[in-house]
């Protein structure tokens, strides 16, 4: 006779999963988000070209869930752009769009989930010179609502202001030069107004670096812990 284990019993494994489920939904990335499209008829590619490449790069210091953060954040820029070729479409004379993600990520901090976004964008012409280069940094603070996915909702925000800042700085960019992209989303050159190596958000961060768990990482360390090859999509 099977026997049924009764309510006091301790069942192997039930812990370990327990604790393993936490920590997936304490800290995740993409959670589950799909592609969006936010296309301007007035500007269906950047530079007025007509193809590019376009790398997605993860280089977080923790890279959870990495292959959908670097599909959702490339499908959504193509989506974006239909009046570009993309990658093997391009052609030999197709720039590159290159973003390096330093963080994708939501956190469960007491009664609110905090998520944050950071990534730099570079366009370069088919030469290698550089067009424009800014970063596209977004934090959010949801409250924890009951019945709802508050970790997708708060992930879904965040990514998509910086979708959005991203779309306006790529779409100022000149074949010519290097331009400012409008807003908050950053500066064409690593020097900021406030002076050499100094990141223009520096003072409106909130503290999102001191965050405990994948989050916790500062963002020099995430930037450089880990080299990889380009992950063209």
């Amino acid at each position: 006779m099977k026997r049924v284990p009764g309510p006091g019993s301790r069942v192997p494994g039930r812990g370990f999963a327990l604790l393993a489920a936490l920590i997936a939904t304490a800290c995740g990335s993409a959670g589950g988000l799909s592609p969006v499209a936010y296309p301007d008829p007035a500007a269906p590619c950047p530079a007025g070209k007509t193809g590019w490449k376009l790398e997605v790069l993860d280089r977080r210091a923790t890279r959870e869930r990495s292959e959908a953060v670097v599909s959702l954040i490339g499908e959504s820029i193509r989506r974006s752009f239909p009046g570009c070729k993309w990658d093997s479409d391009a052609g030999p004379e197709a720039g590159v769009v290159q973003i390096e993600v330093h963080r994708f990520a939501s956190k469960l901090a007491e009664s609110a989930w905090d998520a944050a976004v950071e990534w730099t964008v570079t366009a370069s012409d088919a030469a290698g010179a550089t067009l424009t280069q800014f970063d596209a940094d977004e934090e959010v603070t949801r409250p924890d609502y009951r019945g709802l996915n508050n970790e997708k909702e708060s992930l879904r925000e965040v990514f998509d202001r910086a979708l959005r800042r991203t779309l306006a700085g790529l779409r100022v960019v000149s074949s010519a030069g290097t331009g400012r992209p409008p807003g908050r989303t950053g500066y064409a050159h690593s020097e900021s107004e406030n002076g050499p190596g100094t990141h223009p958000n520096s003072l409106n961060r909130r503290g999102f670096e001191g965050l405990t768990g994948c989050a916790s990482r500062s963002r020099s360390v995430e930037r450089f812990s880990h080299p990889i090859l380009p992950e063209a999509l």
